[in-house]
Parts: C-alpha cells; sequence; structure tokens
C-alpha cells in the first residue's frame, strides 16, 4: 500500500481515536482527520461504560478478541502510565456460586492460561473471602491483571495525540466515491480524502451502507442498565466480583464494579434499546426502532433465546429480581442498597441467521476499511485494535480469523 496523505477516521470513540493515534505513529507525514458527530470525543460507548480493564479471560483462544485483549490491556495501561490518566490494577474475582458452576470456573481458568493471562488461581471458600471478606459462593479464579480506568480521560489523551485534527459536531450524511479516494458529506462540511476508516460504533453498519455495502450484518442495540451501591453500603465489595457466564446465553450476567473515581456500580442487565442512543428506557427513535424490528436476524435471536430475553426484561422493571441476581455474588446485598445508576448501550452486530458476531469484525473495501463489530474487550483492547487496523491497511495483518 502507497502511504496515503489524507486519512479519514469516521467515530471519535476509543477504537477511532486509537486507529487515527496508530496511523500517525506509522506514517506521520500523514494529514489524519477524525469526525466524531457529538460536540467532544467519547460520548456514547467509550464513556458509558464501567471502566474495567479486561485482560482476556472469557474469549476463545486464537481468536481476535483473546489476542487483542491480552495485548491490549497491557498496551493501555502503558499509556495511562505515561500520560497520567487515573488507573490501578485491582485484580477481580470470578465466583462459582454452586457446585454445578466449578467445571466451567475451571474451564475458564485453562481458557485464561491458554490465552497468555499471568497469576491466574483457583481459590476455595476461606482464600476468597480474604480477597472479598463478603463474597458468596463456593469456589472463585482469581484474575491479578485486571483492573479499572478512566476511559474518557484516554479519549481526551487520545484526541490530543493524533497528527491533524478532530472535528467535532461533524455527523456524516453520505458518503461517495473521489477520484484519489473518498468524499464525506458531513454537518460540519465535505471532507476528502485518500482512505477511510469507518469506526463509527452504533451506527458502523449505516455508514458502511453510505461506502456502498450490503448490511449483511446489523447492528442492534442492546442497554446495560445499571446501580450503585448506597455509600455506607460499599464496603461489601472491594474491587471487582463478576459470575461465571452461563455457555447457553450470550451475556456476562450482572456483576460489581469499583469505579476509578469512587463507588461501586453493579450491573449491567442487556435489554434492546428503542433507539441506539436509548440509555432511558423512554428513549424511543421510530426509525432505529424500525430498523431493528424489520430485521430477520433480532426475531431469530429472541426466538433462540426466549427465557433469557423474558428474564432481563422483567429484570430491567425489577429492582427486586436485579438484586436477587447480585445476591448470588454479595448474598448480604438488600435492595434498599441499591440506588439507580447510569447506562450504556452495546452496538452489537447480530447475524442474518440470529448469531451475535462474537468477534471483532473488519470488511475492506477499496481504500477504506469498516470496523463492523467492537464489542467489549474493545475499549481495553483499543490500541492494539488500532495496530491492527493499520496492518491490516498497509497489507501486512496480523494472522487472525476475519
Amino acid at each position: 500500500m502507497i502511504q496515503p496523505r489524507r486519512v479519514l477516521v469516521i467515530g471519535g470513540g476509543l477504537v477511532g481515536l486509537a486507529a487515527a493515534h496508530r496511523f500517525g505513529q506509522r506514517f506521520p507525514d500523514s494529514e489524519i482527520t477524525v469526525l466524531e458527530k457529538e460536540s467532544a470525543v467519547g460520548k456514547h460507548q467509550s464513556g458509558n461504560n464501567s471502566g474495567v480493564l479486561h485482560a482476556g479471560l472469557y474469549y476463545k483462544p486464537g481468536s481476535i478478541k483473546a489476542r487483542m485483549a491480552v495485548r491490549g490491556i497491557r498496551q493501555m495501561i502503558e499509556f495511562c502510565r505515561e500520560n497520567n490518566i487515573p488507573h490501578e490494577v485491582c485484580g477481580k474475582l470470578v465466583v462459582a456460586a454452586n457446585q454445578e458452576e466449578v467445571p466451567r470456573l475451571q474451564n475458564l481458568f485453562e481458557r485464561g492460561q491458554a490465552n497468555g493471562l499471568q497469576g491466574l488461581r483457583m481459590l476455595g471458600r476461606e482464600e476468597m473471602r480474604e480477597i472479598e471478606p463478603h463474597v458468596g459462593g463456593i469456589a472463585a479464579l482469581r484474575v491479578p491483571e485486571e483492573g479499572i480506568v478512566d476511559y474518557p480521560k484516554v479519549c481526551e489523551s487520545l484526541a490530543a495525540k493524533i497528527h491533524g485534527r478532530v472535528v467535532t459536531s461533524a455527523e456524516v450524511k453520505s458518503l461517495y466515491p473521489a477520484p484519489r479516494g473518498w468524499v464525506a458529506v458531513t454537518t460540519a462540511g465535505d471532507f476528502e480524502t485518500e482512505l477511510l476508516i469507518n469506526c463509527a460504533g452504533l451506527h458502523c453498519d449505516r455508514v458502511a451502507q453510505m461506502a456502498g455495502l450490503r448490511r449483511e450484518v446489523r447492528i442492534v442495540p442492546f442497554r446495560g442498565e445499571y446501580y450503585k451501591i448506597r455509600a455506607e453500603r460499599q464496603f461489601l465489595v472491594r474491587n471487582l466480583i463478576y459470575p461465571v457466564p452461563d455457555p447457553k446465553f450470550p451475556f456476562l450476567g450482572v456483576h460489581f464494579t469499583r469505579l476509578i473515581h469512587g463507588g461501586i456500580e453493579a450491573g449491567p442487565n442487556a435489554v434492546l434499546a428503542f433507539a441506539r442512543e436509548g440509555y432511558r428506557k423512554t428513549d424511543i427513535n421510530l426509525a432505529d426502532l424500525a430498523d431493528a424490528l424489520t430485521y430477520p436476524g433480532l426475531w431469530r435471536f429472541l426466538g433462540r433465546y426466549p427465557r433469557m430475553c423474558f428474564e432481563e426484561l422483567r429484570r430491567s422493571f425489577s429492582k427486586r429480581l436485579f438484586c436477587e441476581s447480585l445476591q448470588k455474588l454479595v448474598p448480604e446485598i438488600r435492595k434498599s442498597d441499591l440506588e439507580t445508576g447510569g447506562a450504556g448501550v452495546r452496538a452489537q452486530a447480530l447475524a442474518p441467521g440470529g448469531d451475535l458476531v462474537q468477534d471483532f469484525h473488519f470488511v475492506r473495501q477499496e481504500n477504506a476499511l469498516h470496523v463492523l463489530n467492537a464489542p467489549s474487550p474493545a475499549a481495553t483492547a483499543a490500541l492494539a485494535i488500532g495496530e491492527e487496523i493499520v496492518a491490516e491497511l498497509v497489507g501486512q495483518p496480523v494472522n487472525a480469523q476475519r
């Protein structure tokens, strides 16, 4: 690939900013522009998550997710150290609530080892309570490399390091080919580029469609709702407490997270959002809702997991049910301990057959690359994903399943 003089990145979240930063490091003479439709960077997935640094415990060995998480967390921690960004490697416990979950916990241990995690330890009841005195369950896996971070500060720091500019309030309305690349028509004017990188997150499939690609997978928004633990009851949780994932269901389950600036968060659940930026139950965007409800893949997904979807919806409207889920991890937690917290919206790519696209998903096009699925641990792995994007574009991709 000949080095492009002008590069345009659509999306000012962690992945888009990291891709722009890595491209500038590789090609410092390029002019890089990041387009962000909001008034500041990191306003959606990057700024509305619990701030966890994920080390790569859950992901299938050999997958892009696994490789990116292990490399990405180390790069992210180094970046935070170099730029004085608040972070802490506090470790976490993954807790088996009963004997049935112990074999799954052992499988996680083996998967984490296969992915290259360091210092993993299986713990009995007494050992786990030395780390988290109020935790329930009968066994736990200690993951010492995981931690917490201020992702909005990471976004700000990345934006400041870009070899070029970040243009905010620049929503892309259309794309069309130019003699040497693309033209993006936005609310902040037209931008011509030789190379286009689509990191538009919740709207990445629509941006790809603007560029002439078929939407073979579609973004379906799932809202994750959180509670906060009242200040006087935060002693119940020291750091991070997670459940053993149920392999029958595609989501992780509610958990406890200590936040980098103080406080304890509990959640999230996972319910269909009625808008791609639907952070409240009352947020409805008719175009987004119609887009989801007319997609056969969503109905096939709902048909595959009817019980899970129903239970997640019930838990969304019932603090009691939410609390009961949390009590599997910390039995002393009470409904009165929970205060309404924030919410995030996950941009989940869904295949026509109803399968969640589990791994990162990149699609190449002439003079363009589209990031069409970047689920967790994309925030942790953003710098590694940025490297992957640059390697893909210059024709030297890291060996991985695509």
